[in-house]
């Protein structure tokens, strides 16, 4: 069984609502560098592939797609792009991930900041893009309503994520020059208009930013059905996805394998974890977390309760299953995080499930992606 790749998704305090209130959670420091540069230092040592980061356009909500008034809970976070360059140059070798919602956002900018982030970290970037339906955060910005079918916000998001890999090709890798004797910073010639047009843009290039280290950073996608499944399998480079159990696992990957096109997509599974030297353990803070939380904590991924060794039984047994790794959302932060480091990743390592050595190289590198050629280059005639 080949080796699965692993990574967290950070939030705030953790995903559940009241990991906040635990012991030694840091709420006065959430908002502050220190905090995430720590959890990403932590992630490294314990030889993660990957983190992370989410974001929205609206403040956090215990009711989902609604707001709330509740104010025991956290509320606002920090902007992930830039929590993500910030960690960037704190790292060294772990992948940053963070999260855009390409709705009420323009490719261009967001093209320029994954490129930066791909110069910061010496081509660790990637992006997770996420559509957004929610009638009040497309209140922020007063220019669209929200009746739009999800198709028509898959679509849109499709085209986004078209106009963002021609602007980091719209520069060609050789495209600076920079002879000082000669007075030539770049050769125009290597600049190249994407001149895209659809029903929701029109992108004229080229990008302000060069092409960045890994030529095209990864795109990630979440999905939880059909239609974001054809659109994960056909637009992104890795896919999220949240089974329940292994034939739903199956399931899931037959239907996203029927509209792979000829892109190499990874898919790795979602899972939040409360984890406890016992069970029992584990399901009393979980117990304790909901009392606080007022409600029973459900997710749209499994809700894993149990031991570092539990865990790892259940990723080798779905790892069977052709799922290429995994993706595990802590409970509460730090105690999940200690111990997806210092028990789950040790336990995977013992059984081949993980590597001994951390992967190194660029985060397309370590997924098993070559770079790609620039779709603006002229294609080299072999003699």
């Amino acid at each position: 069984m080949a080796p699965v790749f692993l990574g967290v998704a950070l939030d705030g305090a953790g995903w559940h609502p009241a990991a906040w209130r635990e012991p030694a959670a840091r709420p006065t420091e959430l908002l502050t560098a220190g905090y995430w540069v720590d959890l990403a230092g932590s992630l490294e040592e314990a030889g993660l592939d990957f983190l992370t980061i989410e974001d929205s356009l609206a403040l956090q909500s215990s009711r989902g797609a609604f707001h709330d008034s509740r104010t025991d809970l956290v509320r606002g976070r920090l902007d992930a792009v830039m929590v993500a360059a910030r960690i960037a140059p704190r790292t060294q070798r772990i992948g940053l991930i963070p999260s855009v919602t390409v709705t009420h956002t323009e490719p261009f900018h967001i093209s320029k900041a994954i490129a930066t982030l791909d110069f910061i970290s010496s081509g660790r970037a990637g992006v997770r893009v996420q559509v957004s339906a929610r009638p009040h955060e497309a209140a922020h910005f007063g220019r669209r309503d929200m009746t739009a079918p999800a198709d028509d916000l898959f679509a849109e998001a499709a085209d986004y994520v078209e106009v963002v890999r021609r602007l980091w090709d719209s520069w060609e890798d050789d495209a600076e020059i920079r002879d000082v004797a000669t007075g030539r910073f770049v050769d125009r010639s290597k600049l190249h208009y994407i001149d895209f047009e659809g029903r929701w843009f029109r992108v004229k290039g080229p990008s302000i930013t060069p092409r960045p280290p890994q030529g095209q950073p990864p795109v990630v996608a979440l999905a939880h059905s059909t239609v974001p499944y054809r659109f994960a399998a056909s637009h992104a480079d890795l896919s999220l996805i949240t089974p329940m159990d292994t034939a739903d696992a199956r399931r899931i990957l037959e239907e996203v394998a029927a509209f792979r096109g000829p892109n190499d997509i990874r898919v790795l599974a979602d899972i939040v974890v409360f984890l406890g030297d016992s069970r029992a353990e584990a399901e009393d803070r979980k117990d304790r977390l909901d009392d606080l939380f007022g409600h029973h904590y459900r997710s749209d991924a499994l809700v894993f309760v149990g031991t570092p060794a539990e865990l790892a039984d259940l990723l080798e047994e779905w790892s069977g299953t052709g799922i290429d790794g995994f993706r595990l959302r802590p409970a509460g932060i730090p105690h999940d995080l200690e111990l997806i480091g210092t028990g789950l990743v040790p336990l995977l390592r013992r059984r081949s499930l993980f590597p001994e050595a951390p992967r190194s190289g660029t985060l397309r590198h370590r997924f098993g992606w070559s770079r790609p050629a620039n779709r603006y280059a002229p294609a080299e005639v072999g003699g």
